[in-house]
């Protein structure tokens, strides 16, 4: 009987590790799921009861209509989410969510459909309505002329003093300039008794709202003009210079940690990957990561190929699209290629130190290892929820953590969203590859030491995760080096496909309910599916590893030197 599946001393026993499973499931619904605002970790935006983009586009084609009198056709339009994040980030800091939501959100949403409809007739390349998510009522649009007007999202060319010579109302006074917007006005929802006070800008007016405060936030409406007609609405509440230069600070700190602590010892790691892969292929396979690394190019690059309405939002299309998709393929081969190093030299690594943390298909034991590291992974993943959600509590109240919205990672801006939870597995093959399955034993032969090999490397993995939208960025490290070595802890005791299958899990369940708040039929039985799929992926490992397909294995190499504490195994388990 095989031997090396199992571990001597289980970190957990299997009953007291459902029941921490259990509490931690609790937690999780008592702290992200039942309160009403978005969670750091699910990013859900505020709504409920959202119209569909079908419904957006019709709102949007009816106002043009109606308000702008144009003709159509109006047969190529894009909907997209668009989000003010600096609005919803300090509404949030400030803990004014609650109250802005009663008052002003209607009239001035921060989250917002974004219909763009291109070549509707006449002399315009494009115009953009943007739509209440939850209302379907216009708030705001904006006419892109064929020539001379600002480049904005590639639509166009120009400059601000060309906005200046072509708005046509530079010998208007204030009060002529409002009277032309004021049937604009009137159609998005605005009353003429709204008292405010008028500012003029080099193409238009911009007007703040009297009354209309949240902190040290006002309502503003900017008019601008083009060729003496009113081109553009746009309402909102400004943010105060002082949260918008925290931000900056912290984007910028956030830069440092993903480039130089992140992005540059990462590729160290992928460096020294393919040298011990050399080093240690007498104690491993090559063939060993190919399954793997394969999986996690694919899944990537069709994540990037989903995202192509926030691109086509952006303005790429054509030869810049196609060459962003090849540059992203280059970047994601090289990645696919360092996950591939460091499972060949991970394993070899470890077997070379006379331990088996990845056991091969077709050993004994292997199908039932595979399923029972499944069941603990599900245990494990329930368990870090709970743990994920009391960290931030203690963040919001100890360092005052809070969260902002984020276009570029919103379901609403894929083709499909209900494919966005495929990338758990990206991120649990990758990370725990690299960072776990290699970096530890790697890190190991020079401190000398697997509790400060993972903490280096798990310090690696959260720095990569400080430009999320989530301030100060010292949060995610602070959150993700708690996490991280408890994924640690998994991988040393449990195994590397344990670990997998909790990080996958984990990340599922996340990303799953992220989708799945979005409503719709789909999206919710995708949601479902993509949390029960790693015990569909086990259990079909297992029907093609069943006991009889066991084959003996060869036994592993003399130990050089303990890695851990609790590596020796016992026979007859799994």
């Amino acid at each position: 009987m095989y031997s090396d599946l199992k571990p001597k001393t289980r970190g957990i026993k299997t009953r007291t590790l459902w029941i921490l499973a259990v509490i931690g499931l609790i937690v999780f619904i008592l702290l992200q799921i039942v309160p009403t605002t978005a969670s750091e970790t699910l990013q859900v935006e505020q709504s409920t009861q959202l119209i569909t983009k079908e419904q957006a586009k019709e709102a949007a084609v009816k106002f043009a209509e109606s308000t702008l009198g144009l003709t159509g056709p109006f047969n190529d339009a894009l909907v997209t989410y668009e989000t003010r994040a600096d609005v919803y980030g300090y509404l949030t800091r400030e803990g004014l969510m609650e109250d802005y939501l009663k008052k002003y959100e209607k009239q001035f949403p921060y989250d917002i459909f974004q219909v763009r409809i291109n070549k509707p007739g006449g002399l315009l390349k494009a115009v953009t309505v943007d739509i209440h998510m939850t209302t379907g009522k216009a708030v705001g649009f904006k006419e892109y002329p064929e020539t001379g007007f600002p480049d904005i999202e590639g639509l166009g060319g120009g400059s601000s003093e060309a906005d200046a010579a072509t708005s046509g109302v530079q010998d208007l006074s204030w009060e002529e300039k409002l009277a032309l917007a004021q049937p604009y006005l009137k159609s998005l929802g605005y009353s003429e008794d709204m008292q405010s006070s008028v500012g003029e800008t080099p193409d238009g007016l911009s007007l703040t709202l009297v009354g209309y405060e949240a902190g040290k936030s006002n309502a503003q409406i900017d008019i601008h003009y083009f060729e003496g007609q009113v081109s553009e609405i746009d309402s909102y509440f400004s943010v105060p210079q002082s949260h918008t230069d925290y931000v900056k600070s912290q984007t910028t700190l956030a830069n440092w940690l993903t480039y130089v602590g992140y992005a540059l010892l990462t590729f160290v790691l992928g460096i020294l990957a393919i040298v011990y892969s050399a080093m240690t292929r007498v104690h491993t396979s090559f063939k060993r990561g190919i399954v793997l690394a394969s999986l996690y190019f694919i899944i990537s690059m069709g994540s990037a190929l989903n995202m192509m309405p926030y691109f086509e939002k952006e303005g790429l299309s054509g030869a810049m699209l196609i060459f962003g998709l090849v540059f992203q393929g280059v970047v994601t081969l090289i990645l696919a290629a360092s996950v591939y190093f460091s499972l060949v030299g991970g394993d070899g690594l470890w077997r070379k130190q006379g331990i088996n943390l990845w056991a091969r298909a077709k050993e004994q034991g292997y199908g039932r290892h595979v399923v029972k590291s499944m069941a603990d992974g599900y245990a494990w993943a329930l368990i870090l929820l709970g743990v994920q959600s009391v960290i931030f509590f203690i963040l919001e109240r100890t360092i005052h953590t809070w969260s902002t919205t984020d276009a570029s990672q919103s379901p609403y801006n894929m083709l499909y969203p209900a494919l966005l939870p495929l990338l758990a597995w990206v991120a649990g093959i990758g990370e725990e590859a690299v960072y776990r399955l290699f970096g530890i034993p790697m890190l190991k032969k020079m401190f000398r030491s697997t509790l400060v090999a993972s903490i280096i490397t798990t310090l690696i993995w959260a720095f990569g995760h400080t430009l999320y939208p989530i301030y100060p960025v010292i949060s995610r490290p602070i959150e993700l080096l708690i996490i991280g070595l408890l994924f640690s802890y998994i991988f040393l005791r449990y195994g590397f496909i344990a670990v997998l299958f909790s990080h996958v899990i984990f990340d599922s369940i996340l990303m799953s309910l992220s989708i799945m708040f979005t409503g719709g039929t789909l999206n919710i039985t995708a949601g479902i599916f993509y949390i029960v799929l790693p015990a569909i992926v086990a259990f079909v490992i297992y029907l093609f590893n069943p006991p009889g397909k066991e084959r003996p294995s060869a036994p592993l190499p003399k130990k050089e030197e303990p890695l851990f504490t609790t590596p020796h195994h016992h026979e007859g388990h799994l």
